[in-house]
C-alpha cells in the first residue's frame, strides 16, 4: 500500500518581518472605480473577469469556470472544460484580512462557493499518455495519470499571498489556494487519476484501470527562476467506487509526506504571483489572460450528451 502511494505522489506532478505593523481586517473598497462585471465569457485576447473585492452590498458571484480558470492556464496539455446542465455555481470573497510589516506582507482572503452544479477540466488523454511514455521503459505500465480536476458543489476556502517588501516595491513571492477552512470542512476540488497498461504495445486511454479519486486541500505558486513548479496537498485518496471513509484520510495524510510539487506553465504560475498582486492592492476585478489549452464545450452540446 505505502509503495501504491509513492507512486500517486511521484506522479502527482511531481515568515513575516521584523517592524512596524499595520493590519487591516475590514472590508477593502478598491482602489480602482472598474465596475466590469464578471460574466465568464472571453474575449479574443484575455480570459474571464472575476470580481474580486468584497462588499457590503452584498454578495459579488462570479461562475464556477472563471473562478477555477487558472486551472487550464497552469496546464501544458490540451484541457476541455465542462459545465454541468443548469449550473448554478458561484463563488465569492466574503472576507479580507492584510498586514504590512517593514519587509513583508501578507494577505489573507476568504471565499464562498454557492450553488449546485459541478465544473470539470479534462486533460487530454493522448497527450498526457505520450508526456508519460517519454519517461517510461518499453512495456511499462503508467500508473496514476492525471484524468481530471473537478469543482464540484459548495464549499469554502481562502487565498493566503505572502511577499517580500523593499523600499516602495512589493513582490508577491507565493499564492496558496486552500480549499478548505479547516479540517472538519469538506473540500468540493477532486483529482481523477488512472494507469494504464499496454495492449499490443499500445497505451490507450479505454483500457485505464485502478482509478483514484484524490480530495484537494492546498495548491502552492511560488516565484521562481526556474521552471515554475505547483505545489499540492491532498486531503484524502480512494478509489473512483468507494466512498471517502477514515482510511481514505490516513492515506491522503501519508500521500503529502511524498507528494513532489508539479510542473507547470510559466504563464499560470506568473498569473497567479498577479492575481495575489491584485488582492494585496484591493483590486476590484482581475481579468485572466486567455488559456490557449483550453477546449469549451458549451451548455447546449453538453445538454444534448445527456439526452442520449
Amino acid at each position: 500500500m505505502i509503495k501504491r502511494i509513492f507512486f500517486l505522489c511521484a506522479i502527482l506532478w511531481g515568515s513575516v518581518g521584523t517592524g512596524a505593523e499595520l493590519e487591516v481586517n475590514s472590508i477593502p473598497k478598491g482602489i480602482e472605480a472598474d465596475k466590469t462585471k464578471s460574466t465568464g465569457e472571453s474575449g479574443d485576447c484575455n480570459g474571464p473577469t472575476v470580481l474580486i473585492d468584497c462588499s457590503e452590498e452584498g454578495f459579488r458571484k462570479n461562475p464556477a469556470a472563471a473562478f477555477m480558470y487558472f486551472v487550464p492556464l497552469i496546464s501544458s496539455t490540451p484541457v476541455e472544460s465542462k459545465i454541468s446542465l443548469n449550473n448554478k455555481q458561484q463563488a465569492a470573497f466574503t472576507s479580507y484580512k492584510r498586514k504590512i510589516y517593514a519587509k513583508s506582507f501578507y494577505v489573507s482572503c476568504e471565499f464562498q462557493m454557492q450553488g449546485k452544479g459541478s465544473q470539470k477540466n479534462t486533460f487530454d488523454p493522448m497527450e498526457m499518455i505520450n508526456k508519460n511514455k517519454e519517461c517510461a521503459k518499453e512495456g511499462q505500465t503508467l500508473t496514476n495519470m492525471l484524468d481530471y480536476i473537478k469543482f464540484d458543489g459548495e464549499g469554502y476556502g481562502r487565498i493566503e499571498v505572502k511577499g517580500r517588501t523593499a523600499g516602495s516595491k512589493e513582490t508577491v513571492t507565493e499564492v496558496n489556494v486552500h480549499f478548505r477552512n479547516s479540517i472538519w470542512q469538506k473540500s468540493p476540488v477532486t483529482i481523477g487519476l488512472y494507469s494504464i497498461k499496454p495492449v499490443d504495445g499500445e497505451y490507450k486511454y479505454e483500457n485505464r484501470y485502478n482509478k483514484l479519486i484524490a480530495r484537494v486541500d492546498t495548491l502552492t505558486f511560488k516565484r521562481s527562476k526556474t521552471k515554475p513548479k505547483m505545489g499540492i496537498t491532498i486531503a484524502s485518496l480512494h478509489g473512483d467506487t468507494k466512498s471517502n471513509g477514515i482510511w481514505g484520510n490516513i492515506k491522503g495524510t501519508i500521500a503529502n509526506f511524498f507528494i513532489k510539487p508539479l510542473k507547470v506553465s510559466k504563464l499560470g504560475n506568473n498569473t497567479m504571483l498577479d492575481f495575489g498582486y491584485a488582492l494585496l492592492k484591493e483590486k476590484r476585478t482581475f481579468t485572466f489572460p486567455k488559456a490557449e489549452n483550453l477546449k469549451v464545450e458549451s451548455k447546449a452540446a453538453s445538454a444534448r450528451a445527456q439526452r442520449y
